[in-house]
Order: structure tokens, then sequence, then C-alpha cells
């Protein structure tokens, strides 16, 4: 009973947590596709798209790996989850790339979300039926430099969910969920330009993620009725670089980013935070049906403007994450950011620390999470580890 809790959890929690009775949380299928699969991102609150290049940039912006230093990179990524509780909850991640020449790239990657071992019976004492419900994606990314300080990039995804545990059980259809996306993602960095005590560096990114057909767990359903939407998402950041020398570099990031998905609309009549009595109730099962049968494509534009508090909670479902990299001659890196999302649309505060080594090709790469909210985070207490290998001819682009 206790894994099915955390299960049960887990599934309300990502990406979003309810705090509020009067919050309107924006809830999507495969959440996991959100978040930080690698230890330096993770070091810097959940930021990438703006970032320098690395070896993980499949998830937050493909378009920079048109600006890697290095000719090709392999990472392995593990993250454990929910550990208050479980031991066998896990998000992994396996990434590579290859820049093909001076202006154009290529990578893979796989993501892999298991949710451990479950037993699953009708009665106390029946013997257990073992489910093992996983998630996974696969990617494959191509970019290219439009100019010398301009690349962009597309990605395709393949998405494939097998949560279904409670048909397994009853001896049900239990096939896995599956639809596929894309991202659109561009990139600048500036020229290194010398200032009065330091040399400095821009760097901009935007990405448009996970857009595609909603994801129906429901077999032989309607995807009007069943369908959950894909957290679509809209990532914007800026960085810039202090170069004080050969041995010293601070970069500072910001970033923000939105779910380009529906909201979903208030019932609450009487403003009493909870929806009762039958004009509520009726009101609110009719709002289910018009919001399933809104298509992703619509939902995309649909998300700007149709918060039931208007602009202002318009406003409040972007969250922004800022951070902070201390690098030392390429080999040593110390990181801290701050992330925030208002309390009405999840409540995720929390701020991070990350460290990085790296020795020859390898580089090893840690961070850890401190929640700073009055609702506790599921990574929270949680060491998360990255390894990179970089290998083949330099680039001096950077």
């Amino acid at each position: 009973m206790k894994k099915i809790a955390a299960v049960l959890l887990l599934l309300t929690t990502i990406p979003s947590i309810n705090a509020q009775q009067d919050s309107r949380v924006i809830t999507t299928g495969v959440p996991f596709l959100l978040v930080a699969a690698d230890a330096r991102a993770a070091g810097l609150a959940d930021q990438g798209v703006a970032t320098s290049s690395d070896a993980f940039s499949q998830q937050w912006n493909p378009a920079k790996y048109a600006f890697a230093t290095d000719k090709q990179g392999f990472t392995a990524s593990y993250t454990p989850y929910l550990t208050d509780l479980v031991n066998d909850i896990s998000l992994g991640q396996a990434t590579y790339y290859n820049r093909i020449n001076e202006r154009s790239a290529f990578a893979v990657s796989l993501r892999y979300f298991g949710l451990g071992e479950i037993e699953l019976r009708q009665n106390a004492n029946d013997i257990p039926q073992i489910v093992k419900p996983s998630e996974l994606a696969f990617d494959g990314s191509y970019s290219l430099k439009l100019s010398d300080r301009f690349s962009m990039a597309v990605a395709g995804r393949y998405i494939r969910s097998a949560l279904r545990i409670a048909d397994a059980s009853a001896g049900g259809d239990a096939k896995p969920a599956s639809t596929f996306a894309v991202d659109i993602a561009g990139f600048y960095q500036g020229e290194e330009t010398a200032l009065s005590d330091f040399n400095g560096r821009l760097r901009l990114g935007f990405n448009f993620q996970n857009l595609g057909p909603k994801i129906n767990y429901d077999a032989g359903a309607s995807d009007d009725n069943s369908a959950n939407f894909l957290p679509a998402n809209m990532r914007l950041g800026a960085g810039y670089d202090f170069i004080f020398d050969d041995y010293n570099k601070v970069s500072l990031n910001v970033e923000l980013a939105k779910l380009l998905v529906p909201t979903p609309q208030s019932a609450d009549i009487n403003g009493d935070g909870q929806i009762s009595g039958a004009d509520e109730t009726a009101l609110y099962q009719q709002q289910q049906i018009d919001y399933n049968k809104i298509n992703w494509v619509s939902g995309i534009f649909k998300s700007f403007n149709d918060a039931p508090g208007g602009f202002s909670e318009e406003l409040k479902e972007f969250t922004y994450s800022v951070g902070a990299e201390y690098l030392y001659q390429d080999s040593f890196a110390f990181r801290l950011g701050y992330f925030h999302e208002s309390p009405i649309k999840g409540y995720r505060q929390f701020f991070s620390l990350g460290a990085g080594f790296k020795y020859n090709v390898v580089k090893v790469d840690v961070s850890y999470l401190f929640s700073a909210s009055k609702v506790k985070n599921p990574l929270e207490n949680t060491l998360r580890f990255s390894l990179t290998f970089n290998f083949g001819e330099k680039y001096d682009d950077y």
C-alpha cells in the first residue's frame, strides 16, 4: 500500500502540486518530460535554454549543439525520485551528440522514468500481481547555424507511457499509450566583448517543446473524451558571461517558462473554494466536456488568454528561475539557483546547489535541492548525478 500511495502522489505532484483550494493547477499527461534529467540544469534551478552548450542540451535547447566545443559527447544521468517514500522510482537519461561540421550537429537521447515494482491484488490474501509501470521518450534532433552567432534546431520525440496498472490487475486492456511531439528551438551566442575590467558575452535562447497530439490512456476511446494534453512548454532565457581572465568566469542566467496548455475553468460560482450544489456540479461537468474537446493546436493559442482570473492570472502561469555558475579553468564548476512558481499554479519554489568536476574527457556533475515553499518537493533532499564523456576534435566558437 505504501508503494501504491507513492505512485498516486507522484502522479499528482509532477510537475505541479496543489497547495490551496482556489488553485488552478494545469495538469498534463507524461509530466516527466519537464523534470530536469541532468545535474547541471538541476543545479541552476531547472534551466538550460540559454546556458552555454553542453551534452545535455537535448532536453533544454538542441540548437546549442551547433556551438558545442567538442565534436562528440555522450552522457548518462540518474535522478532518484520520492526518496522519502520509496527507493525504486527514478528518472534516467542517456544522450549522444555529434557536431558534424562547423555549422551543424545532430543528437539522440533516451529518457526513462521507472516507477519500480508495484504489487496489485483484489483481496488482501490474494497472490499479488507484480507490475512495473514506466514511461519513456526517445528524441532525435538536428541543429544548424543560420549565421556565425545564431542557430536553430528541430527535434522529434516518440513518447510511450505504460501506466495502466489498474486494468492489468483486473485483466483488462493495459496497452501502453503513445504519441509523438516536436521541439522548435533557437540559440544566439554573442562575441566576446572587452569591457573595462573583464570580457563579456551575451547568450539568448528559446524553445517551444513537446508540441504534439494528446496522449490517450484509454484504448479504443475517442481523443475528445479521454486524452490528455502533452506538457507543451515555452522556454525563454538569457545569460551573460563575466570573463575575468583565462581561469575565472561567472555566468548569470534567467529563464521564463509557460505551459502551452489551456487553463481549467472555475465552476465555483459562490466562491467558497468547493464544487458543491446542483448548479456548480452541472457547470463543472460541462466544463470538463468542453475542456476535453479542445485539440492540442487550439490549446496552444488558448493558453495565452483563457485564465479565469484574467491577465493577472495569466502572468502567474509563468515560472521563472535565476542561476549563477562559477567556472575555474573549465575544470571545476559551482552553481546556485532559485525557481519560483505561483502558489495557485503549483507552488514549486526551491533553491538549488550544484557542482561539476572535469578531468580529461570525463566530467561529473551533482546537484541538490532545498524546498522553499510550504509544499514538500518530490526531489527534496535528493542528490542528482550526471556523467559526461567528450571526445573528438575541438571547436573554437566559444
